[in-house]
């Protein structure tokens, strides 16, 4: 039996919190470790108990549904996840809510039977089959298999996962469906569907779309990036009295991770105090992308903001914004700068290839992007100074979307999104840099270990241009001397969130567009880190 806990379960929001994300491996060494510790079962009935706790919660804010007539159907896997599943159904089951569960195959594992016969015992109804449909039911709860699932989903458990991913994508939604842990059928590393095998498409394998995650002990990477941030839908984390934070070898992208390093704005600063960025681009008939990186330099707060261009006939200044002053590359002192970003519409002909070479020689904090990520993936001698800089102690920031990454590292693109995280750790290994692999859940390496993923982010910025303003806010930041890692986590943090309250505000997903992200970035970054007194 369970020692009787009588205190709420926590329950905590991963929005704004630089939480650890844990492996599986972390997982089976906590579990391992917490289990030896307690007495029989306590963490299944904490898992459960957390779950009923939520799920209550959502149908009390439910006001569209009375209570009296809110249903709850829940499935349980043959293992653990459907031991949970077991005791979720029975606190609901006590606390008066009509609750259905299915078990298509008899829980096996001995803290699973205990909650079994705990169902039981109380009168949970149970059955073998789902029925016709699940149209009578406001909350579908998926608890057939958690963290550790190794094959795709089959059978009956297969045509679970596509019911419960229609009732998602239902509209209007009646109710939700929460899935236990992690969605079924999800990897927790690596956001990817379990089964498809190399070169297969990785939306193959049959897994759950929730719109409701609660997962148990800690946050999972996969519950972040890649497919996981679709599937897992809003994520809540039950620690169930497990402290997890010792285990950080990956974090949750959050402003305390960068909040100290930005720099203050005191009264006694000018225009030199927060530097001078150059972005160096813009081949003939090319210069939109260095322009906009520019833009966005500008309202992330950077002293000065240069436009080193590369080709012919580009204007003399910027009419929206004559503060940016524009030159041809050969005019402006590179070295004098204090931060150089690298390769929005740079091209790809030998002119850039000098430059590139030019620039590596610099003692000046640089980012590459576009098309100087490519460059450096096509010539051996430009890797090999890359990695030279960071092996010397001045890391490059590279911020490849998944393609890019693919030729920086001899791969292809489905080879780099089946594993992102492993991916941002070689790209950061193999050329001793800080890499923002872009992408749903963007992954921030840096080459002595650190990794996060951020969070923030949204379709809105599916539409070009948006990865030339992030080259230019992470830019303005390290004109502002914030170190690589935490420029890097700044400035893919407060591009999303630009992205996620434009689109609040009625202004995206669709149609919204790079250029209207930075005024909304300016607007944050003062909001949150620089409030002015009333």
């Amino acid at each position: 039996m369970t020692v009787p806990e009588t205190t709420l379960p926590t329950l905590i929001s991963p929005h704004a919190r630089a939480l650890p994300l844990l492996t599986l491996a972390d997982l089976r060494i906590l579990e391992t470790q917490a289990a030896a510790a307690l007495p029989p079962h306590t963490l299944m009935s904490r898992a459960g108990k957390a779950a009923a706790s939520f799920l209550q919660e959502q149908i009390t804010r439910d006001t569209s549904i009375e209570k009296s007539k809110q249903k709850v159907w829940l499935i349980a896997g043959p293992g653990n996840n459907g031991g949970d599943a077991l005791v979720l159904a029975t606190e609901l089951h006590k606390a008066g809510i009509a609750v259905d569960l299915c078990m298509p195959i008899e829980v096996k594992p001995d803290d699973a039977r205990w909650a079994l016969d705990t169902a039981r015992a109380a009168g949970v109804a149970i059955t073998t089959t789902p029925p016709a449909s699940l149209d009578n039911y406001t909350w579908l709860v998926d608890g057939m298999f958690g963290i550790g699932l190794t094959r795709p989903l089959e059978g009956i458990f297969a045509t679970v996962a596509r019911q419960l991913s229609q009732r998602t994508k239902a509209k209007p939604l009646k109710g939700g469906v929460l899935a236990l842990d992690t969605p079924s059928g999800l990897d927790s590393d690596t956001g990817t569907v379990v089964g498809p095998g190399p070169g297969e498409n990785q939306n193959d394998g049959p897994a759950v779309h929730a719109t409701h995650t609660i997962t148990f002990i800690g946050a999972k990477p996969g519950l972040f990036t890649a497919q996981g941030r679709d599937l897992a839908g809003s994520v809540t984390v039950a620690p169930i009295g497990i402290d997890s934070s010792a285990r950080t070898a990956v974090q949750l992208n959050a402003p305390e991770l960068f909040a100290t390093f930005l720099p203050p704005r005191d009264f006694a600063t000018n225009k030199g105090t927060f530097g001078s960025l150059a972005v160096v681009g813009g081949d003939t008939g090319m210069c939109g992308a260095p322009i906009l990186a520019s833009r966005a330099a500008l309202y992330t707060g950077a002293g000065k903001v240069h436009v080193a261009l590369l080709g012919e006939g580009a204007p003399p200044y910027d009419p929206p914004h004559p503060e940016l002053m524009l030159h041809a590359v050969d005019d402006l002192p590179l070295d004098k700068m204090d931060a150089l970003a690298v390769g929005c519409g740079m091209g790809h002909r030998e002119r850039a290839t000098r430059v590139m070479h030019d620039v590596l020689t610099l003692d000046v904090p640089k980012l590459f992007d576009a098309d100087a990520l490519n460059l450096i993936s096509n010539d051996p001698s430009l890797a090999a100074d890359v990695t030279a800089r960071g092996v010397q102690g001045d890391p490059c920031v590279l911020t490849p979307h998944p393609l890019e990454a693919a030729r920086l590292l001899g791969t292809d693109a489905p080879g780099v999104q089946r594993d992102r995280l492993a991916a941002a750790r070689a790209l950061a290994a193999r050329f001793a840099s800080v890499v923002v692999l872009k992408g749903t859940g963007t992954v921030i390496a840096a080459p002595d270990g650190r990794l996060a993923i951020n969070p923030t982010g949204n379709a809105a910025l599916a539409t070009g241009g948006t990865g030339d303003v992030l080259g230019g806010i992470i830019g303005a930041l390290l004109a502002q001397h914030v170190p690589r890692y935490e420029a890097a986590l700044a400035g893919v943090y407060l591009h999303g969130l630009a992205a996620d309250t434009l689109s609040a505000q009625g202004h995206g997903p669709a149609g919204l567009t790079a250029g209207e992200l930075a005024p909304m970035v300016r607007t944050l970054l003062n909001r949150l880190f620089y409030p002015t007194a009333d």
